[in-house]
């Protein structure tokens, strides 16, 4: 079973695609790979190989735009592509300073300083 990216675009209420995302190689969460048969291994090398490994400690989290998650059911042996894409927010700030650290400008129009916003 699949659907056609036309289809999952229609279907959502705000859409996040633009070609930034794909500038980079999404991060590959792999699960339910750890049984000790064969043909399981080798399907989790292949996925791994398929995409670059991430250093922890250097990676940018600015360039992580998108996250891939294969799952893989034993009983049913299917496996579950999954394609997110993910955007990164500070959390913990104003309303307002969140807005001007993601390039937006907020209404300052009620505000008499800037230390107002902040």
């Amino acid at each position: 079973q699949y659907s056609l990216i036309k289809d999952v675009v229609s279907s959502l209420k705000r859409h996040r695609m633009h070609e930034q995302q794909f500038t980079h190689h999404p991060l590959l969460v792999l699960s339910n790979f750890g049984l000790q048969q064969i043909q399981v291994k080798l399907m989790a090398s292949m996925f791994q190989n398929m995409f670059p490994s991430i250093n922890v400690h250097r990676v940018n989290l600015n360039s992580i735009k998108r996250c891939l998650l294969i799952s893989y059911d034993a009983e049913t042996q299917l496996l579950d592509f999954r394609h997110y894409s993910v955007k990164v927010v500070p959390v913990g700030v104003s309303k307002g300073l969140k807005k001007l650290l993601q390039e937006k400008f907020p209404n300052m129009s009620r505000l008499e300083d800037i230390s107002e916003l902040l």
